[in-house]
């Protein structure tokens, strides 16, 4: 019983206990659970409101990108935008760095004006092909495998391809600019092929080739550098490798003599180049001094300098001897004429029509001439252009070195119908250094020092050697400021110089309105170089005080003389005035058209340019429809047409009217 109430209140004491554990289960189970709930949606509901934000910014944002695309599309054309949206795709968003990096593509950085219309169809049916054709191979890389990596590989190569066009398309304009410029030049040059002398031409075939003088160039570099290191290895006592450098110095001038172009070397130029190369290269190793290099360079191209100079003052005083000079053959022919004359009987060395010679009603014209032949084609080309040659009177004036020979000349070749009359400028008493100060003048011990003394040490080096030509010692010269008292019974006369050829007939000159004025002349003022203050000394007071620095000047050669008005205005007055003023050549050098611009002043009347065409002897690129519609064209200048050095694109203009098959002419060697 005992037993049994022992196990009664044991069996009480266990559900007492088991009961009393189970809420303390539920609690902590509560208290766990709960917060876990709480965090859990707590996490869920943050998560959805971030969702819903994202949402709300990303449809704010994408409202933003639209309204910015809508308005830069109003501003760059489609290409642009695709070229900034691959630079960004490729090297991410584009900012200032990027720009001062340079890391945009150069499409960018110049941006093509024209671009086609179908581009972007074009570019899109093409980047699906390209994405066929790569998937089909394989060829995809990674960083290309979305779905705009062949749009943007077609992009680049669009941009490529516009690159490589438009730079073909600037070779092609410079190749184009390059060729006429050579046109132009080749034409120029073929125009004056005869003013080039001796028997280098840049025009030769051998030259087209623009590296066709690379070897020549090259051989003339190694003898200079030689002799630089000569002078450097004297100086550092290396005689040996001096010596050899003079060995081969000698080797390639002889090598390279005269040749201009690689085609005039001989074969052994090749090996002379590779020795001199190697002795350069052990005298560079040797010798080599910036310093010293420099200097020796530096002595030498003012060495040069100086050769140049003088140089170009012989060519200088060669080409103004030369153009003094009267060729062998001429002065044989004169002589021959001479001879002839002088055998002649007294009543045979008359010319016919002698009463033209003063009348007033016919066509006169004056030529002051030492020379037989060039006098000869001014009258011939007259007399063959004109329509009446019987109504035609020259009078002509010469030295009496020549008096005979043109006297001879005219008497074996009468000119038709034409009245002439030769004349000796040593029989005009009254043509002496008491009435003429340009006689005077030259009769002067310091005139006689400027010309003949050879050692002058007054001269200066900016005299001009033309200055000094002997013609201006001669008063056939100075004769044309004396033609009211050579001819004074004529009323207008037409002075010609003897290196003229008449292309027309001039008759209508004579009818020409001078409007009071002395002197009908072609003006020259086209160029700044033809003006007053080019033949005067305005620095002189009487010069600056009485002329125009500006003034335009004109040409002798072919000038209209009013010989009333000229006496009416004492112009030989005017002119001996002016010539006193300039016994120390101060207000002017030698020559006879300083002086003429002088007393001619205001009293000139400017004729049509047609009339008279000058430069046939100095200028290559005188218009030849201008020569060809001349009435007179006129070869002033040094390159005379009966000299060696004239220009032979336009001698035969002079040389037409000369019959080279004359006896005498043959005889003397004269031909074309």
């Amino acid at each position: 019983m005992a037993l049994k109430r022992g196990l009664s209140s044991v069996g009480v004491h266990r559900n007492r206990s088991s009961g009393s554990r189970f809420p303390i289960v539920i609690l902590v189970l509560f208290s766990v659970l709960a917060p876990l709930v709480f965090f859990v949606g707590r996490g869920l509901y943050i998560s959805d409101q971030n969702n819903v934000q994202s949402g709300y910014t990303k449809q704010n944002v994408d409202w933003r990108e639209r309204l910015a695309l809508q308005s830069i599309k109003n501003l760059f054309t489609k290409e642009v935008i695709d070229v900034v949206t691959t630079s960004t795709a490729d090297l991410g968003p584009l900012s200032l760095d990027s720009f001062r990096k340079g890391n945009l593509s150069a499409s960018w950085k110049v941006v093509e004006t024209s671009v086609e219309d179908d581009a972007t169809s074009q570019s899109n049916l093409k980047a699906a092909e390209l994405k066929q054709e790569m998937s089909k191979d394989g060829k995809l890389l990674d960083d290309d495998r979305s779905p705009d990596a062949p749009a943007k590989t077609l992009r680049r190569q669009l941009r490529d391809n516009r690159r490589a066009k438009r730079a073909a398309e600037l070779v092609q304009q410079d190749d184009e600019a390059t060729l006429k410029l050579e046109n132009a030049a080749i034409e120029r040059s073929r125009a004056v092929d005869s003013a080039v002398l001796g028997r280098y031409n840049i025009w030769r075939r051998e030259i087209e080739n623009e590296n066709s003088d690379s070897t020549v160039r090259l051989m003339r570099d190694q003898i200079i550098m030689a002799q630089v290191y000569i002078g450097i290895a004297k100086m550092k006592n290396k005689l040996g490798l001096q010596q050899e450098l003079k060995i081969r110095v000698k080797e390639s001038q002889r090598a390279v003599g005269e040749s201009t172009v690689d085609a005039d070397l001989p074969h052994s130029a090749p090996e002379k180049i590779k020795t001199m190369g190697k002795v350069l290269s052990i005298a560079r190793e040797q010798l080599y001094d910036c310093k010293l290099v420099t200097g020796k360079l530096r002595a030498m191209l003012q060495r040069s300098d100086e050769q140049v100079r003088s140089l170009k003052k012989q060519s200088t005083f060669l080409s103004q001897l030369a153009a003094k000079t009267i060729p062998n053959a001429i002065h044989c022919l004169s002589m021959r004429l001479t001879i002839e004359y002088y055998l002649l009987p007294l009543e045979k060395r008359k010319f016919p029509r002698s009463e033209n010679l003063e009348n007033p009603n016919l066509y006169h014209y004056a030529l002051f001439s030492d020379n037989v032949l060039a006098a000869s084609v001014v009258v011939n080309s007259t007399i063959m252009n004109a329509k009446d040659p019987s109504k035609h009177v020259f009078h002509l004036v010469t030295d009496k070195l020549n008096f005979g020979a043109m006297n001879m000349w005219f008497l074996l070749n009468p000119p038709g119908k034409a009245t002439i009359h030769v004349e000796n400028v040593d029989k005009f008493k009254w043509l002496n250094s008491s009435y003429c100060p340009v006689l005077r003048q030259l009769e002067t011990a310091a005139m006689k020092e400027y010309y003949f003394k050879a050692d002058n040490p007054t001269k200066s080096a900016s005299s001009n050697l033309k200055y000094r030509n002997p013609k201006y010692l001669s008063m056939l010269n100075h004769l044309r400021f004396y033609l009211p008292q050579v001819y004074p019974k004529l009323d207008k006369i037409l002075f010609l110089d003897d290196d003229i050829v008449v292309q027309n007939d001039l008759t209508r000159l004579w009818s020409v309105d001078l409007h009071g004025k002395v002197n009908g002349a072609v003006e020259t003022c086209g160029e700044s170089f033809h003006r007053f203050d080019k033949y005067l000394n305005f620095s002189n007071p009487h010069i600056s005080r009485n002329f125009d620095p500006n003034a335009c000047g004109w040409a002798y050669g072919m000038n209209m003389f009013d010989l009333k008005e000229w006496k009416n205005r004492d112009i030989t007055g005017i002119y001996h005035k002016w010539q006193n003023m300039n016994e120390d050549r101060a207000l002017w050098k030698l020559g006879t058209l300083p002086p003429g611009l002088i007393t001619f002043y205001g009293l000139t009347h400017p004729l049509e340019k047609s009339w008279h065409v000058l430069g046939l002897g100095y200028n290559p690129s005188v218009d030849k429809k201008e020569i060809e519609h001349a009435a007179v064209i006129h070869y002033n200048g040094n390159m005379k047409p009966w000299l060696e050095l004239a220009m032979t694109k336009y001698r035969s203009y002079w040389t037409k009217y000369i019959k080279y098959d004359h006896p005498y002419l043959r005889s003397c060697n004269l031909s074309e």
